[in-house]
């Protein structure tokens, strides 16, 4: 089995995150890099992707497993190019969470876990997103959806389908001035 390798762009921005850190603490990128790596290798992250993370940090594999298995945020296989995160906690399943996720699943005849048969969307149900004043709410890669009705989550798929776009959990990073 080929070993995976950043691009050459990712391996810059690799580079300045890691710059980020005092010397000596560098693993403390672990969390952007595997961001970064699911970015780049498809929107998930394979023992191999991790791999490669680690082999970056100069750090055990186990050590980018753990974290990867530990947080949502990090698929640990293949999914659609929109990863439907909907809240499923206290305050968003008061609000009708419940309803939201029936209606998706419906809408795009998959189940939480699963990925629809074009690869465009995988629905998960999640922890708290931190966002229990406004919800119910849905997680797209970086962006927050809120205060959701049946019309807005069917407004928010229609987009996200003419979009055709993967959405990751990285934002641009600022322009040093």
């Amino acid at each position: 089995m080929s070993q995976l390798t950043f691009s050459e762009e990712a391996l810059k921005t690799a580079k300045r995150i890691i710059a980020r850190y005092p010397e000596g603490k560098e693993k403390s990128a672990l969390i952007p890099l595997l961001h970064l790596a699911q970015a780049e290798f498809d929107g998930w992250l394979s023992p191999e992707a991790m791999d490669c993370v680690s082999a970056l940090l100069g750090i055990q594999p186990i050590e980018a497993y753990e974290v990867a298995s530990f947080y949502s945020m990090f698929n640990l296989k293949p999914v659609g190019k929109c990863v439907l995160e909907v809240c499923r906690t206290s305050s968003c399943w008061l609000m009708g969470a419940e309803d939201v996720v029936r209606h998706i699943e419906k809408k795009l005849n998959i189940h939480a876990g699963e990925t629809t048969a074009d690869g465009m969307f995988t629905l998960k149900t999640v922890e708290c997103l931190g966002s229990c004043g406004t919800a119910p709410m849905l997680q797209c890669g970086a962006d927050y959806y809120e205060n959701l009705t049946l019309e807005k989550v069917d407004n928010l798929m229609d987009n996200l389908k003419a979009d055709n776009k993967r959405k990751t959990y990285l934002k641009p990073e600022p322009v040093k001035m």
